[in-house]
Formats: C-alpha cells, sequence, structure tokens
C-alpha cells in the first residue's frame, strides 16, 4: 500500500511538474523589458535579457503596430501583425502577445501550428471560417462573424478564411510572449535545406514532379 501511495504521489507530482513548465516562466520581478542590444553579444537565453531599470521607458510598454490594415497583396491573402516580445519589448517574461490578421477577401490564413500558445481571436469585421484538427486527425470548423470569439489549442494545426467578397480583421491573444508560428505547407515545400522530394512524394503519395512544381511556389529562407 505504501508503494501504491508513493506511486501514485510521483505521478501527481510529475503531471503538476510537466503543467507548471507548459508555458513562459513566471517572473521573478516587475518587469524585464527586453534588452536587444544585448542579443549582439556572446550571451544567448531562452528569451531576452532584462534591460536595467534605471534606462526603462513608457515607451518600452508601448507599441501603435495594430492600428492599420497589414498589407494582404500576396498569394495568399492575408497578412499578420504581431505585437510580441520582437516588436513590444516590456512583454518580456510577461507570457502574453496579440497580433492582428487582415484578410483580402476570400483570403486565407494557411493552416500552421503555434508550438508554445494557445490562440484565441475575436472577429472585428467580416466573417471567418475557421478550424483546427487534433491529433486524432478530427477537424472542428465553423463560420465565425463579427463580434464572435473562437479559441485554438496549443499546438494544433488551424486556419483562418475569409468567407466574404470584402476584407476583414480579427484580433488574437497568446498566451506566449513569442509564441513560434509554423506554416505547414512553408516548412515542408520551403524548408532550407529542402525536404527530400522522395520523402514528400512518398509522404503525399504523389509523384516527385508534383513535388518539384509545389516546391517552386516557396522561397526558402536564408540563413
Amino acid at each position: 500500500m505504501a508503494k501504491l501511495i508513493l506511486a501514485t504521489f510521483a505521478v501527481v507530482f510529475m503531471a503538476l511538474a510537466a503543467t507548471s513548465l507548459a508555458g513562459d516562466p513566471d517572473m521573478l520581478q516587475d518587469v524585464c523589458v527586453a534588452d536587444y542590444k544585448s542579443l549582439k553579444g556572446p550571451l544567448r537565453l531562452n528569451g531576452f535579457p532584462c534591460k536595467r531599470i534605471e534606462n526603462v521607458t513608457a515607451n518600452d510598454f508601448f507599441f501603435d503596430g495594430l492600428m492599420k490594415a497589414g498589407n494582404t497583396g500576396n498569394a495568399v491573402g492575408s497578412v499578420v501583425t504581431a505585437a510580441s516580445v520582437e516588436s513590444l519589448p516590456g512583454l518580456n517574461t510577461m507570457g502574453v502577445s496579440m497580433a492582428r490578421i487582415d484578410y483580402a477577401p476570400w483570403g486565407l490564413n494557411p493552416p500552421h501550428t503555434h508550438p508554445r500558445a494557445t490562440e484565441i481571436i475575436f472577429v472585428v469585421e467580416g466573417s471567418l471560417d475557421v478550424g483546427f484538427v487534433t491529433t486524432a486527425n478530427k477537424l472542428f470548423t465553423r463560420t465565425v462573424c463579427k463580434g464572435e470569439v473562437f479559441v485554438f489549442p496549443r499546438g494544433l494545426v488551424h486556419f483562418q478564411k475569409n468567407n466574404g467578397n470584402t476584407p476583414a480583421f480579427a484580433i488574437a491573444a497568446l498566451n506566449s510572449q513569442l509564441p513560434g508560428t509554423q506554416s505547414i505547407a512553408a516548412a515542408l515545400f520551403g524548408a532550407a535545406p529542402p525536404l527530400p522530394s522522395d520523402t514528400l512524394a512518398r509522404a503525399f503519395q504523389v509523384d516527385g514532379g508534383m513535388v518539384e512544381f509545389i516546391k517552386s511556389k516557396f522561397v526558402p529562407p536564408k540563413y
């Protein structure tokens, strides 16, 4: 019985520990404004070092980048403007961020994941068809109209599509200062160095020529 109790305690403890590590780390001081200049040196951290408090100003907690609509003149007809720690240094250690997503008529925010955050969107203008896919490959999808909210669980593939012939936009909130975004198509067909075409051909059960054609649509990042 004692061994059973001990084993149960160990399992519960590990579960609680895993939960505590699931999001951004907790703050250890009032503020820790990101010091971008320090990244030019040899020091590397999981996150950003803090500015000295005497160098912190109110502007470190201010960002006006979500005021204006982004340019949706691209192949998918959408653009995301992020208010993350990379543009708003006061978010460092806060564990939250926001984004504005603009959609051209019929525009798509393609299937993607946020490996470090759950996302909740509020539709400000227009109407969106949205959805996410679970690890059991079950799709949850519906239409979300102006003034309505939808949530995408952390790490799951999800998308949004403007279902109207007028522009739309939404505001997203995420529970990470830097949630990360991995577009599924770009990750598979636009990686650098590229994924082997025969691997993708077998995975998608198409011929290599089709894979090469799709790859030609994506520009690999430069490192």
